[in-house]
């Protein structure tokens, strides 16, 4: 057998309840500092905190077709349906470059603020003043600007720069850039209304004529980055569609209701302006395209009509007879109708071009402006705008390799190729018309002719004035038309409930509720503490702990020696200790008793490690049976590490080590003590070879020798979890005692010894339970009462250290006790 062994640490081993409950109830200070700080957090939070509200808006998505719209109304254009509408205003509602026509109409990079006992509140337009920027100047970002009520008349502005440098933004073009200023305060007062014109700062001030002014008053404002604070209320804003239908539900949180009220309002206003445009671009185009007609025509009619004043005045010609008046009106006729189908020929020819060689439809003006009534021309020309309105609003709020781009490319190709089929069917048919209007047109010409030159000029001035008249009176009409049908659209947004402050709760943890998660939050990080400590603690803490992993019997508590010797029994006979060893001395003369055990006996002591008490235990066990009248011997065997000669005073330079090599005989080791019917075997010197000394034949004699001489026979051996010779003097043992410590032997330590105990290889062995402190590292163990291991009441007024436990009425006044 080897004289080293290990073993391990990691056994098996049940959650300890009772001792992770001890263990909490240990650290109530630890919980009332940890409770106290929770609450003192929550309290500055709550104090220096701005509360939070929610409020919202419902809108409906319509498909509102104009009430104008007929079959001849060819110039509304209706791209309407609320299929997949919703879901463009969502995008759009979630588009960085809505919420920047939200951020700029309202102004929202300026923060007008209040200084309040622990933080600056956000007053927005509680705030008695407005700051009205001035174009394409530079103000400065993120550092709050003070101003200063003086008087009714002046107020004065503080900054406090910490840089040399400032970041400055203009907000015009949103350009940014950056300024050199000095360290420090900067000071200046200003009338209310004049420029503030300074490198960091460039407005006027304008006092509300409907609020007080107030001398000594200080307000604050601070102007952001422009894309950040576009990119905070972009996040803020909440879309909700329910159950997939026409609804929409707008939310937003921030500290300032009337904030929230004004955005979610602009937004939803901004988002209607759009749609209206978007859905009334059709028509805007076709007006800005008759325009332009019109002013060419005018221009036209003004100089025939010119020319006709002229020709009248300087040929004295100023009516046509009857004959010239029905041959110029059937000549007119033909004329318009001739232009008609020219005017309906270019539109045609310039459709096409516009066709294969644009990629963008949006300015293609109604069909009906060329007089041109094809109903397939008309509905295709619509769709294929309404498809490039819709692909325009994509490409700024979806990401350009979306499947929808592809999706809309496909349908644009199939209705230009629908188009140019139509444009071809129906420029052959008006060609057609042309030569007839042409065929009689030349007819008249031929009678025209056969009229006085004077009158042929004559006719053919008026003919070209009255072309241009009616030219200009059908764009003219046209134009009227279009104005109506824009002005009859309405937006696809309803409005059903705005965004109104009536009232609104904070949104965040109330006050009172904080409180109650500040007291629950301090229960944690002690809580926690102890079932670390509880989890990860593998040393025994009370006897209980021992019963439950070893199924070793347990002979005996032996309380904690508070004394600065091991000589406990001797020196304090009436101390509870020493009633604990006379208690476990009456339960090893009972098991003798029981198993007939007669003359001499062996108890070998035992433990895992050094330090657990095993040769204290061994010289009051020894001392206990002396008292009682037994000749006992202690023999010290822990050959490694003697202890037993320093508590009695004897020298170790003679000992069992002697006997056994054959230097001295058993006479000669034998020391008496100073208590009666006890001698003392001192180890002597530390030989080189321990173990084979213990079992060798010397051994077996000293045995045999002691047994006919002394009653009781104590051997002290080294700890079993550290050499191997314990284990070899168990054969010698009518009993064996194995100490364990509290708060200090690991669980793990008794491994070995359970494992020889559960293979039958160790009989007659138990365990003694050293140190027991009944207010220990975990408080508990009352199970273990206090007869049973000399501890209790019964001994009042007998032990001369008993202390009465104080009532639970006392230890709680002594809590509170200042």
């Amino acid at each position: 057998m080897n004289d080293e062994f290990e073993f391990s640490e990691s056994s098996p081993s049940t959650f300890d309840i009772k001792a992770f409950l001890y263990k909490t109830l240990s650290y109530w200070k630890l919980f009332i500092l940890c409770i106290g700080i929770g609450l003192f957090i929550v309290y500055q939070q709550n104090i220096r905190t701005q509360q939070s509200y929610k409020l919202g808006t419902q809108i409906s998505i319509e498909d509102d077709n104009n009430p104008l719209f007929s079959a001849n109304t060819s110039l509304t254009f209706n791209w309407g349906g609320v299929s997949g509408k919703v879901k463009t205003i969502i995008t759009t509602l979630q588009s960085r470059s809505h919420h920047e026509k939200v951020v700029d109409n309202l102004q929202f990079y300026i923060t007008y603020l209040k200084q309040a006992r622990f933080r600056k509140d956000d007053i927005y337009k509680a705030a008695p003043f407005t700051f009205t920027l001035l174009p394409n100047t530079s103000q400065v970002l993120n550092v709050p600007v003070r101003i200063s009520i003086v008087n009714d008349t002046t107020f004065e502005i503080g900054l406090d720069f910490e840089n040399t440098i400032v970041n400055t933004q203009n907000f015009t073009n949103k350009e940014k850039s950056t300024t050199d200023v000095s360290i420090g305060p900067f000071k200046q007062r200003f009338k209310f209304g004049d420029p503030i014109i300074l490198p960091f700062l460039n407005g006027t001030i304008h006092f509300k004529k409907d609020r007080k002014i107030v001398s000594g008053d200080e307000y604050f404002i601070t102007f952001q980055n422009y894309d950040a604070v576009v990119g905070k209320y972009k996040d803020k804003l909440w879309v909700d569609n329910p159950a997939n239908s026409s609804i929409l539900n707008l939310e937003m949180t921030d500290v300032n209701t009337g904030k929230i009220e004004d955005y979610l309002n602009e937004t939803v206003r901004v988002l209607s302006e759009d749609q209206l445009n978007r859905k009334n671009q059709f028509v805007t185009n076709t007006i800005t395209f008759i325009d332009e007609q019109l002013e060419r025509v005018k221009s036209q009619l003004t100089l025939n009509a010119d020319s006709l004043n002229n020709y009248r005045q300087n040929n004295k010609i100023f009516n046509l007879d009857e004959e010239s008046l029905q041959i110029n009106e059937k000549l007119a006729k033909f004329e318009i109708e001739k232009d008609n189908t020219n005017r309906q020929l270019a539109y045609y020819s310039n459709l096409k071009t516009y066709l294969e060689t644009s990629n963008s439809f949006t300015d293609v003006p109604a069909p009906s402006i060329a007089g041109v009534n094809d109903a397939n021309i008309l509905g295709n020309v619509s769709k294929l705008n309404a498809l490039s309105v819709q692909k325009s609003k994509y490409e700024t709020t979806v990401r350009s390799d979306a499947a929808i781009f592809g999706d809309i490319d496909r349908q644009t190709e199939g209705l230009k190729a629908v188009l140019l089929e139509n444009i071809s069917s129906a420029s052959n048919g008006l060609r057609r018309e042309m030569e007839f209007i042409n065929s009689k047109i030349a007819s008249i010409d031929s009678k025209i002719r056969k009229l006085p030159k004077d009158q042929q000029n004559m006719l053919n001035i008026e003919r070209q004035y009255a072309l241009s008249e009616q030219t200009y009176n059908v764009f003219l009409a046209k134009r009227g038309e279009a104005e109506i049908i824009k002005s009859a659209s309405v937006s696809d947004v309803l409005v059903i409930d705005p965004a109104k402050d009536t009232g609104a709760q904070p949104i965040d943890l109330k006050l009172s509720s904080r409180y109650i998660f500040a007291i629950i939050g301090g229960f944690l990080p002690p809580l926690l503490l102890a079932f670390l400590v509880a989890f990860f603690d593998t040393k025994l803490h009370s006897p209980h702990n021992l019963e439950q992993i070893s199924r070793i019997p347990l002979l005996g508590v032996i309380g904690k020696n508070e004394s600065d010797n091991n000589l406990v029994v001797h020196n304090k006979p009436k101390s509870t200790i020493a009633e604990s060893f006379r208690s476990i001395r009456s339960s090893l003369q009972f098991m003798y008793r029981t198993k007939g055990k007669e003359g001499s006996k062996t108890i070998v002591v035992t433990s895992s490690v050094s330090g657990e008490g095993k040769t204290f235990c061994s010289i009051n066990l020894a001392t206990v049976f002396a008292l009682s009248g037994k000749k006992t011997v202690l023999v010290g065997l822990d050959l490694r590490k003697p202890k037993i000669f320093g508590d009695f005073k004897l020298n170790n330079d003679l000992g069992v080590v002697n006997y056994l090599i054959g230097q001295n005989t058993l006479d000669e080791v034998i020391n008496l003590s100073i208590i009666d019917n006890l001698d003392i075997i001192t180890s002597g010197p530390i030989p080189p070879n321990p173990s084979e000394l213990l079992i060798g034949e010397p051994m077996d004699t000293l045995i045999n020798e002691l047994k006919t001489r002394y009653d009781y026979i104590i051997l002290d051996t080294p700890p079993v979890a550290l050499v191997a010779d314990a284990l070899e003097l168990f054969e010698y043992a009518d009993a064996s005692m194995y100490v364990v410590r509290q708060d200090y032997t690991k669980k793990a330590m008794l491994n070995f010894i359970n494992d020889k105990y559960k293979k039958k290889e160790l009989s007659n062995i138990s365990f003694l339970y050293n140190h027991y402190d009944q207010k220990g590292k975990y408080g508990y163990g009352h199970g273990y009462g206090y007869a049973t291991y000399g501890n209790g009441p019964y001994g009042n007024g007998y032990h001369d250290n008993y202390k009465p436990k104080p009532s639970l009425k006392e230890r709680v006044k002594g809590l509170f006790k200042i």
